[in-house]
């Protein structure tokens, strides 16, 4: 793995500071699950309105504060890597009509996205503040958050073959990545060299742990969607 040429912080698995801030995670994802029980419908719907509003602000705090600090690079800051992708579609979520395949596919890619960069954390240009923490756990919080949301308590459906569509799509949006990280030289998507962080998916070099991924998406998206169905809740 080559060295990467910009500051990168990885959150040590176990550490104070992990469990810290996963504890946080799970307190932040479960409180609009569990406060939906004792809403009606119409006030269910404005927690969704509110968790969007929170990912659109977390997204201009974000990229702000990269911009005031200089450190903003089109290398890097695009928000084309598969969470940053789910967080923009979770900011338009619950306000637009027709949501139902943006759903189908920010309710795979946010939960298992999200779980996993809250798990192996990978920072770019961490500066220790604790707007980063915030900015970064709050956005991967709200990315599972909010479609598990909107499928328990807002009557979003997952249709049968959802799973499997899923891995099409990703698929596709790969082969969409690729020729803009040659054109920038970047790592969108993870799809040119593996992350920085020990995780346990990503196994060898470049290109079989992409080959891998293939099979560990089907298989997680296939769990999700399983779990799923039963609506168990935490």
């Amino acid at each position: 793995m080559q060295e990467s040429p910009i500051p990168i912080y990885v959150v040590e698995f176990m550490s104070q500071e992990w469990i810290t801030w996963s504890l946080f995670s799970i307190v932040f994802i479960s409180i609009p699950l569990i406060l939906a029980r004792f809403l009606n419908k119409s006030q269910k719907r404005m927690i969704s309105y509110i968790m969007g509003g929170l990912l659109i602000i977390d997204f201009f705090a974000e990229n702000i504060g990269y911009i005031a600090s200089g450190t903003w690079d089109i290398q890097y800051n695009l928000p084309i890597q598969l969470c940053g992708i789910s967080s923009l579609i979770c900011c338009v979520l619950p306000f637009i009509k027709n949501k139902k395949k943006l759903f189908e596919f920010v309710y795979y890619t946010g939960i298992i996205g999200g779980v996993m960069a809250i798990l192996t954390p990978q920072m770019n240009y961490f500066d220790g503040t604790i707007r980063y923490y915030l900015n970064f756990y709050v956005s991967h919080g709200l990315i599972i958050a909010l479609p598990i949301f909107m499928f328990l308590h807002l009557d979003m459906k997952l249709p049968r073959l959802s799973w499997f569509k899923l891995w099409i799509n990703l698929n596709i949006l790969m082969a969409i990545i690729m020729p803009i990280n040659f054109l920038l030289d970047s790592n969108y998507m993870y799809v040119n060299a593996p992350p920085e962080v020990n995780n346990p998916l990503v196994i060898g070099d470049w290109p079989y742990y992409i080959l891998l991924w293939e099979i560990f998406i089907l298989i997680i998206a296939y769990m999700v969607y399983s779990i799923s169905r039963r609506k168990l809740v935490l």
